[in-house]
């Protein structure tokens, strides 16, 4: 029997198939279309499942410890929106440093840490401390994320401050500015300077605030702390001026009553227009001692920029 005859009226391209082939076929495409559903749906399992292993695998590749390297870190809520920024965690090296608040004087506190991947143990304030575990989140890019244990509801962030030296660091003057920056020296006193007219440096026991704008001549102011008495100090840097000092009382700038001991030397008329002024307290167990050596030149206007400047940082003394 021929396997397809004609049927007349239904398909004028040609044959068709008998009923029980038909429903055979049938019953084989129904096979088939069960069979690629079965297949899909098990490659889209896959698939699903890859792209959880994936999620995973992300989770499992988080990059490990150590999380800190030496550098300054802004510290500052995930939450927040547009963050202040004034808070900072200076690592002096992967092991240990210190927090710093630019918005009160640089106030904080040192702490040592222990890193391991997933988290960071923190002492802060020093070794007799309680731990404190810092849980990571994430960390890209440099960026770290993370919660102290017992607060999982408040995620920080710890982003890093470009180019900055962390050995030189100071957040009160980041935050401020360079022409409101601060002094702060061992010795519990402190001054504010523009940093864009003066440079400071330290040679132990004395500290140099150099006047670094157009000026005739050097133009610098010396503290020293000595253990003389303010009166012998005064008394020692006039006499190495000669006859041409000429000695005064006052009260030390940027206090009410403190009494201090003053030595000046006034410019010469038609002479080179070097001048100086000394000025010391009793402090501590001896003296703070201010020495200002300045040159006038032709140009009065600029004298007076350069007077004027210097008096600002003078007149900003203050002591702990």
């Amino acid at each position: 029997m021929p396997a397809c005859v004609r049927e007349k009226g239904r398909d004028p391209a040609g044959w068709v198939m008998p009923d029980h082939r038909r429903k055979m076929e049938k019953k084989s495409m129904e096979r088939t279309l069960r069979n690629v559903s079965a297949i899909a749906f098990a490659i889209a399992l896959i698939i699903g499942a890859g792209i959880l292993l994936t999620g995973c695998g992300n989770s499992k590749d988080k990059p490990g410890a150590p999380y800190f390297t030496k550098g300054v870190y802004y510290n500052y809520a995930k939450e927040a929106e547009n963050p202040d920024k004034t808070y900072f965690y200076v690592f002096s090296d992967d092991s240990y440093g210190y927090t710093a608040d630019g918005a009160n004087e640089g106030i904080g506190l040192p702490f040592d840490i222990e890193q391991t991947d997933g988290s960071v143990k923190f002492v802060f304030g020093g070794a007799d401390e309680d731990e404190e575990k810092l849980i990571i989140t994430s960390a890209d890019d440099g960026i770290v994320c993370g919660y102290f244990e017992g607060a999982k509801d408040r995620e920080l962030v710890f982003e890093p401050v470009k180019e900055v030296d962390p050995e030189s660091f100071s957040a009160e003057n980041f935050v401020n500015g360079p022409k409101d920056s601060v002094y702060h020296d061992a010795n519990g006193w402190s001054i504010r300077y523009d940093a864009t007219q003066f440079e400071i440096t330290t040679k132990a026991p004395d500290v140099f605030i150099v006047y670094t704008g157009e000026s005739a001549g050097t133009n610098m102011i010396t503290v020293t702390y000595t253990t003389e008495s303010a009166k012998d100090a005064i008394n020692r840097i006039g006499e190495e001026c000669g006859d041409k000092v000429q000695y005064q009382e006052s009260i030390f700038p940027g206090t009410e009553d403190v009494k201090s001991y003053y030595a000046i030397v006034f410019p010469e008329e038609g002479g080179s227009g070097d001048n100086m002024t000394a000025f010391a307290r009793d402090y501590m167990d001896g003296s703070l001692v201010v020495r200002i050596d300045a040159h006038n030149g032709q140009d009065e206007e600029m004298n007076m920029r350069v007077s004027d400047s210097i008096a600002n940082v003078v007149d900003s003394f203050q002591f702990d």
